[in-house]
């Protein structure tokens, strides 16, 4: 708390003092003892007992035979929370400096004449100061309004014991409303480690279930890459043989070729000696070619159907249908998080 520069930036330092020497919770100067608490804020120990069993109405008290652990509250300055041992409050250490200077402030005060400007004065009759409060009209007043003025018919009460009541009052609400802050952001903490394991048991399932998919994903390319292999194994075999065939065919063809064309020469020839000379030779070649010839007729064939490849046709209808029905856990687990649903809505 750093009062010397507070002191020096107004223009009346015992104000300012005052100021500085306030509690926030009863919004009166602080009483002895006075706690300091670990962000450097200073309390009533009365005041911060109050919001301490506000925010922790099943701590066992100071004295009981039961040893519990602290509790928690939050500084209503700051909001800093505040963890507390098994003493609770009475564990703070007490702050000697702020006592000592409200005691110095004390003295300093009551050594002062009182000014005439330092308590409210009635409106009605200025040299009356406002020591009553009427009850009815809920406005404070002086003895003289009481007596002669607008308040004479109403009720009124000590000036002193209303201001004392409302202080409390005010201070039960603040106190309330400091552990009600205290349950809400305890709520709010809880929901946001909630919301920090979901997105966590999320990305981990997540994670899982792409695992998963890839090991299938490795199978179904490993049985496609195995399944292409025997069709190109086939494909190949019956490749080779048809060429083989067509080789042989091509051979046979290309003799009976030359010996069509070495017969028709013979035919153009004009001299009959040339002609009986080639036919001799033909007549010798010609019965054994046609022979072959007819041989070559009687070379491997094809049967019906040899180029088909329908043998290697797959019915996935099933291992589709499979995939398709792929969901999350069983039967049971489906109505639980089905459950979960309703819950949530």
């Amino acid at each position: 708390m750093d009062y010397k520069s507070s002191l020096i930036q107004d223009g009346n330092p015992m104000e300012n003092l005052e100021k500085q020497l306030i509690c926030p919770i009863c919004l009166e100067m602080f009483t002895k003892p006075v706690v300091i608490l670990p962000c450097q804020h200073n309390l009533c120990r009365k005041c911060a007992n109050d919001i301490f069993q506000a925010a922790n109405p099943y701590w066992t008290g100071r004295g009981s035979s039961v040893s519990m652990s602290g509790g928690r509250f939050r500084c209503p300055t700051c909001r800093h929370e505040v963890i507390m041992d098994r003493h609770g409050v009475y564990g703070l250490q007490r702050n000697l400096l702020v006592e000592n200077i409200i005691d110095i402030y004390k003295q300093e005060c009551s050594s002062r004449p009182l000014q005439k400007g330092s308590h409210p004065m009635c409106k009605e009759h200025e040299d009356e100061k406002i020591n009553i409060y009427c009850l009815t009209c809920e406005v404070p007043t002086c003895s003289m309004c009481k007596v002669f003025g607008v308040h004479k018919a109403c009720e009124v009460a000590p000036l002193q014991s209303v201001f004392q009541g409302q202080k409390i009052e005010l201070n039960n609400c603040i106190s309330m409303l400091v552990a009600g802050n205290d349950r809400v952001q305890t709520i709010i903490t809880q929901l946001e480690d909630s919301c920090r394991v979901t997105k966590e048991n999320s990305h981990q399932v997540k994670e899982e279930l792409s695992q998963k998919f890839d090991t299938l994903y490795a199978i179904l390319d490993e049985k496609k890459s195995e399944l292409l292999q025997r069709i190109t194994q086939e494909q190949e075999e019956k490749l080779s043989f048809i060429e083989a065939l067509i080789q042989q065919y091509q051979e046979q063809l290309d003799k009976s070729t030359k010996l069509v064309e070495t017969a028709i020469q013979s035919l153009d020839e004009p001299g009959g000696a040339t002609f009986l000379l080639i036919s001799s030779c033909l007549s010798f070649c010609l019965p054994h070619s046609i022979v072959e010839a007819s041989k070559g007729c009687q070379l491997g064939k094809t049967e019906q159907g040899f180029e088909n490849m329908d043998f290697f046709t797959l019915n996935l209808e099933h291992i589709a249908d499979a995939l398709r029905a792929i969901d999350f856990g069983t039967a049971e687990e489906g109505e639980s998080v089905e459950s979960r649903k309703q819950w949530l809505q």
